[in-house]
């Protein structure tokens, strides 16, 4: 994977997604990886790791891992995008927010800024952000 400097190119944005899973979530991770190879410009990504449910408890553990990728969609648009991704992957949004899925995708940051409150309070997401930002060589602003 190439690695471009952050903002190369100013109609572009550079976005760091949490990825998690806990339904078949080897396969799902490959899928997801699959798609966003695809559809998008995968600069970076982490392995995943397996952690504990945070919340509802009554469900498996889940995979977490972080991606950076390279997008020409403005903000809203790449949200709107990763939610159709979900779909795609067969999420249900059920009553119980913080209970299993196929997929869950969140934006952390974008053009290096913080944009996910969770990142600094959770370690299912800051793990894996932390490693992907020093494995691209990037810094976030506002930590």
């Amino acid at each position: 994977m190439s690695q471009a400097p952050a903002q190369a190119n100013p109609d572009r944005h550079e976005c760091v997604i949490s990825i998690g899973s806990n339904i078949d979530p080897d396969y799902h991770f490959a899928q997801v990886i699959k798609i966003l190879e695809t559809e998008c410009d995968l600069l970076a990504r982490t392995q995943p790791i397996r952690t504990t449910p945070v919340g509802f408890q009554a469900q498996p553990d889940f995979l977490n891992s972080a991606v950076l990728v390279a997008t020409s969609l403005e903000r809203s648009d790449f949200k709107a995008y990763l939610k159709e991704v979900e779909d795609r992957l067969g999420r249900v949004r059920g009553p119980i927010k913080s209970g299993p899925r196929t997929m869950d995708l969140d934006i952390v940051a974008w053009d290096g800024k913080v944009v996910d409150e969770g990142y600094p309070q959770h370690d299912y997401v800051r793990e894996p952000v932390d490693d992907l930002l020093a494995q691209a060589g990037r810094k976030l602003l506002d930590r």
